[in-house]
This record gives structure tokens, C-alpha cells and sequence, in this order.
């Protein structure tokens, strides 16, 4: 890794920590992070030409791989026209159409420039609908780093040890109260405790303390209990979103929330959030409403261009989730079946082509449950699976994803070295 060591070195000099986003660091892992020159279909190669199988699919909106063909040509074809206009396009309204069709909670929706500016409109649009002020969180769910939310936050917020970030006014989170993932009784406490709730924001399908899905019967629950206190569920598909399956976490639980978010994955790995809902919801923003909102490049042309493309291919091939959900599950029972076989706990779950895996004892069901898992077991297995040629990601509080290139033998390959490195540890 002499060139990536070398570069790592440099970007510090410019750049704060050498990275853009925290988790890209590898300081939960140890060691450099490879700077990667560019990605081929299922692989990333780096700037020391070593080729990687890539777990991570730029964490996430890579669904169809690196350098796919069709979303490419979507993106030259709309380059060659400009590359933003801040003006109204054809693109925004076919890639709207095409995602309102698709979901039964959604008759209007907004696009916005990322998932963290996704949720932060979602949570405004909330209160100026309801006219109330504070929201429920749950601890270990990642929503952005927006202020009133880096409380108890999962991701990166977790892999540093740091559930709430400095900089941020006491004020700001006052009106965020703080739950447990899974536990009804906790959010009922949070309503007899407040009668000023606007809404309750949940990953369905969690992400960001690792890979924890919501139990249906709690998130029934959960419907009935805003239902009961006029407040709004906001789900925050940002990470399951066209991942889980194509219409999320929603697809699996058939749970129909007031509003949901979306990421990256919508743009196929462009720049792009969005969020959307019932119309009597969505028309309280502006200019319809009193809710403001706004962005230059929300529904910029390539974003919509690449998203179009991409969802052009998930929506008319109707096995693909299949496909995806099978090759994760089969990589999930190969890790387990060595873990097991060297006497290492360890847990897994997956959920259409997500995936995640814990150095724990017992299975996860929270974020306190997340935290008990072995980080230095899981810094040593990134380390070893790294070297050997797997990029997985770089937290024990993060999410693994296959992508539809992501082929049998890559899969099989990567079982074999994770028999090798788990031997080793």
C-alpha cells in the first residue's frame, strides 16, 4: 500500500483528518485506508493497482455495480446538455413519477441534494404540519448530521465513541427524545411524557449500528401509537431504500408510513436525497404551503438522469431481489458456518441485498446490544479480509451490500477468505 500510505500522508496535510466523511479514516480498524483509483463492475481498484472484491458499493447506491453501462450513458448523454440549471426538467418528473407509482405511502415527493437534507425537510415539514415541536428518536438510528439529531447516533457517530457531537447547542436537542430500538414501552414513555411530539423518525430497517431490522409487530405498534397521539412516522429509508427491496423496508413489513426518505441510491451513486408523502403533507411546503425548503441543484439533471436509468433496470427485472437476497444470505451463512467452526460468537442478518454481522454472543436487537459486540475482533477481521482482497466496511457499526454483479464465485471466494482470516483470529 506504499502509494496509498503516501497519499493518506499528503491529504492530511489539506485536508482535515485526510478524508471528507469520518468513517473513511479506518481509525476504528487500524491501518491506511486505500485510495482507490476506480471501480470495475463488483470491484474497486486502488492506486496501488490491488483490486478488491467491494462489500461497500459507495455505501450503498451502487445497486447495479461500478461503471454500469446504462446509468453511464443516462449521465454523458445529460452531461452533454449542461450540468445544472436550477430550472424545472422533464427528468425531475419522470424519475417522481416512477418513484410515487412505485410506493403506496408517497403521492408527492421533493428532491432534495443528500439523505441528510432528505431528513432535516422531512422532520420541518412535520412539525409545520402538525404545529408541534418535539420528535422521537431512537438510540443507534443514523439520520444525517443535522444538530437535533446527532444524539445518540449510530455510523461514524458510534465508530469514534462520540453519541453526540460537539458543537452543537444544548437548546438544539431539547426537543429530541431519545428511545429504544425495538421497545414499544419506551416510545409510550416518550408520548405520556409529552404531548408536544410532531413525529417519530425511524430506520425500519437500521443500518447504521450495524445491520438491525425492526420487528414487524413493533413497528405495527409503532403505527398505532403515532396514529393515537396525531403524530406523523416517518420512516428513513435513506441506507433499505430500493435495497431492502425495490420499494424498502415498506415492500417487506407492508407498514405504510406518513413520510419517507430516501438517499443516493435514488440518483444510482449521483449526489440526490428525497423525501415524500401523503399530498394533504407535502402541500404544507413551500411554495403550496408555509414549510420552506429549497436548493439549487435539488433534482439537478444528471442525478435524475442516472436515477432514471437505474430504476428503468430494477422495475422491469422483477428477480432481481431474489438473486440479491440469496447471494447475501449465502455469504452470511458462509461467514457463520467458520465462525462457529473456530468457536468465535458472531451474529448475522440480511435483508435483500444488505447484510451485516456482529462479534457478539448474543443476537442484536438494539443499540445497546450493538455496543457489546468485540471491536477489536472486528478491527483484526476488516484488517485480515482487507489484505487478502475484500472490501468490507470499515465499522462494526455499519451495513455490507452485494450488488447485482456481485457474482456467485465472488461470493464463494470471499467465504474462503473469511474462513482464512477467522482461522487466524
Amino acid at each position: 500500500m506504499k502509494n496509498s500510505i503516501q497519499a493518506f500522508q499528503e491529504a492530511k496535510k489539506y485536508i482535515v483528518g485526510g478524508v471528507n466523511s469520518p468513517v473513511r479514516a479506518f481509525d476504528s480498524v487500524g491501518g491506511t485506508p486505500p485510495f482507490i483509483e476506480k471501480g470495475e463492475s463488483g470491484y474497486l481498484i486502488d492506486i496501488d493497482g490491488k483490486k478488491y472484491i467491494d462489500y461497500v458499493q459507495s455505501w450503498g447506491p451502487l445497486i447495479l455495480g461500478h461503471t454500469d453501462e446504462r446509468i453511464q450513458k443516462a449521465v454523458i448523454e445529460a452531461v452533454s446538455k449542461g450540468l445544472s440549471f436550477g430550472a424545472p426538467t422533464l427528468a425531475e418528473t419522470e424519475l417522481a413519477k416512477t418513484i410515487v407509482n412505485l410506493f403506496d405511502s408517497i403521492e408527492q415527493i421533493r428532491f432534495v441534494s443528500s439523505g441528510t437534507e432528505a431528513v432535516m425537510s422531512a422532520i420541518r415539514l412535520a412539525r409545520g404540519f402538525t404545529g408541534k415541536d418535539d420528535i422521537v428518536k431512537f438510540k443507534g438510528n443514523y439520520h444525517g448530521h443535522s444538530d437535533s439529531l446527532l444524539v445518540q447516533a449510530g455510523s461514524g457517530a458510534t465508530t469514534f465513541g462520540k453519541p453526540s457531537s460537539s458543537g452543537v447547542p444544548a437548546d438544539f436537542t431539547n426537543h429530541t427524545l431519545l428511545v429504544d430500538y425495538n421497545s414499544i414501552e419506551s416510545v409510550k414513555k416518550a408520548f405520556s411524557e409529552s404531548d408536544n411530539i410532531a413525529c417519530v423518525i425511524i430506520e425500519p430497517i437500521a443500518g447504521n449500528m450495524g445491520l438491525v431490522p425492526a420487528d414487524k409487530s413493533f413497528l405495527i405498534e409503532l403505527q398505532e401509537v403515532c396514529r393515537e397521539n396525531n403524530a406523523l412516522l416517518i420512516f428513513d429509508e435513506v441506507m433499505s431504500g430500493f435495497r431492502a427491496s425495490l420499494t424498502g423496508a415498506q415492500g417487506i413489513t407492508g407498514i405504510i408510513p406518513d413520510l419517507v426518505t430516501f438517499g443516493k441510491v435514488i440518483g444510482g451513486g449521483m449526489p440526490v436525497g428525497a423525501f415524500g408523502g401523503r399530498e394533504e403533507i407535502m402541500n404544507h411546503l413551500s411554495p403550496n404551503g408555509a414549510v420552506y425548503q429549497a436548493g439549487t441543484l435539488s433534482g439537478n439533471p444528471i442525478a435524475m438522469s442516472a436515477g432514471i436509468a437505474m430504476l428503468k433496470v430494477l422495475t422491469t427485472n422483477s428477480v432481481v431481489y431474489k438473486v440479491l437476497e440469496s447471494r447475501a444470505k449465502r455469504l452470511m451463512e458462509g461467514f457463520s458456518e467458520s465462525a462457529k467452526k473456530y468457536g468465535i460468537p458472531f451474529q448475522t442478518n440480511f435483508r435483500g441485498s444488505m447484510f451485516g454481522f456482529f462479534f457478539n454472543e448474543n443476537e442484536v436487537k438494539n443499540f445497546d446490544d450493538a455496543l457489546k459486540s468485540d471491536l477489536d475482533r472486528f478491527a483484526k477481521f476488516h484488517q485480515g479480509m482487507l489484505a487478502n482482497g475484500v472490501y468490507l466496511a470499515c465499522s462494526q457499526f455499519e451495513t455490507g451490500f452485494i450488488s447485482t454483479v456481485t457474482t456467485d464465485d465472488m461470493i464463494e471466494d470471499t467465504i474462503k477468505i473469511a474462513d482464512k482470516v477467522l482461522s487466524q483470529i
